[in-house]
C-alpha cells in the first residue's frame, strides 16, 4: 500500500521502519532532514514538505508532537486538507486532546476523507518492536481498513468507538499511568530508607497486590531492572516533559467537562516541578529523585 507519513521523531521513525519491513511503499515528511535521510537509505521515499507525502497516497499517517502541529498540517492554508485527494484515509497517530481530534476529523468529513484518531503506547522500545498498542477512534468500516498497516507496527489494535475516543483511552491510560509511576516511586523510595534491598522488595510487589507496569517493566529505582531507564541514568524511555503533556490533557479535558481527576492533577503538579527543575529530558521513572536522597542516587 501507498502510505504518507509525516513526523519522524523518537516513535515515528522506528514505525516507519516497520511499515517498510512489512511491504508497504513509504513517502515521508520530517522537520529534520535527517530523519528523512535515514529513512529514504532503508528504502523509504522522502518529501520537501508535508503536503508532498500526498503523491500516490491511499494512507496518510501522522505523529506530531502536540493538537497546535496537528491543526498545523492538517487545517492550515496550505495543509493536508487543502490538497489532499477525497477518498484518502487520514491516520493521526498523534496523542492530542479529544476535542482537538474531533475538530480536524469533522473538517477531514466535509472534505471527503475519512480520519481515525490513533494514539499509541507502549513507548520507544514497542514502537522499535513493532508491539505497540494502538487506540483508536472512529467509524468501523475506516478501522477495519486501517487495521492491517496499524498492525505492521503494533501488536494490539483496538477500536474504541467514534471519533476521538482513541484520544480518550490514551488520556486516561496515561494519567493512571503517571499516577502508578509516583506511587511506586514512595513505595521504592520508604522501602530502602527503612532498610530492605531494593530488588528484594521489588520481587515482593511484583509478586504481590502492588504489582503494575511501573514496578515490573520500569522499575524507578537504579539497578533494579537492568534494560530499565533507572539503569541507565534515566536515559531513553518516556521522556518527562511528555508525562507533563499527557497528563495536561488529561487535566485539560477533565476541567472542560467538570470530571474530578485528584490524583491525575497532583501528579501533573509533581512532574511540573520536577520538569521545571531542569529533569524534562530523563525517562519519567525519574520522579523517584524528588524522593531519595543525595547519597540514593545513582
Amino acid at each position: 500500500m501507498n502510505i504518507g507519513f509525516i513526523g519522524l521523531g523518537n516513535m515515528g521513525a522506528p514505525m516507519a521502519h516497520n511499515l517498510l519491513k512489512a511491504g508497504h511503499a513509504l513517502r515521508v515528511f520530517d522537520l529534520s532532514t535527517g530523519a528523512v535521510a535515514a529513512l529514504v537509505d532503508a528504502g523509504a521515499k522522502g518529501a520537501d514538505s508535508a503536503c508532498g507525502v500526498l503523491q500516490d497516497a491511499e494512507i496518510v499517517i501522522t505523529m506530531l508532537p502536540a493538537s497546535a502541529h496537528v491543526k498545523a498540517v492538517y487545517l492550515g492554508d496550505d495543509g493536508l486538507l487543502a490538497k489532499v485527494k477525497p477518498g484518502v484515509l487520514l491516520i493521526d497517530s498523534s496523542t492530542i486532546d479529544p476535542l482537538a481530534a474531533r475538530e480536524v476529523a469533522k473538517s477531514a468529513a466535509a472534505h471527503g476523507n475519512p480520519m481515525l484518531d490513533a494514539p499509541v503506547s507502549g513507548g520507544t522500545g514497542g514502537a522499535a518492536a513493532g508491539t505497540l498498542t494502538f487506540m483508536v477512534g472512529g467509524a468501523e468500516a475506516d478501522f477495519a481498513k486501517a487495521q492491517p498497516v496499524l498492525a505492521a507496527m503494533g501488536r494490539n489494535i483496538v477500536h474504541c468507538g467514534g471519533s476521538g475516543n482513541g484520544q480518550v483511552a490514551k488520556v486516561a491510560n496515561n494519567m493512571l499511568l503517571g499516577i502508578s509511576m509516583i506511587g511506586v516511586a514512595e513505595a521504592m523510595a520508604l522501602g530502602v530508607s527503612l532498610g530492605i534491598d531494593a530488588k528484594v522488595l521489588a520481587n515482593i510487589i511484583n509478586t504481590s497486590s502492588g504489582r503494575c507496569w511501573s514496578s515490573d517493566t520500569n522499575n524507578p529505582y537504579p539497578g533494579v531492572l537492568d534494560n530499565a531507564p533507572a539503569s541507565r541514568g534515566y536515559s531513553g524511555g518516556f521522556g518527562t516533559d511528555l508525562m507533563l503533556k499527557d497528563l495536561g490533557l488529561a487535566t485539560d479535558a477533565a476541567r472542560q467537562i467538570r470530571q474530578p481527576v485528584i490524583l491525575g492533577a497532583l501528579a501533573q503538579q509533581l512532574y511540573q516541578r520536577f520538569s521545571c527543575d531542569g529533569h524534562g529530558g530523563l525517562d519519567f521513572s525519574a520522579i523517584i529523585n524528588a524522593y531519595l536522597g543525595p547519597q540514593d542516587k545513582s
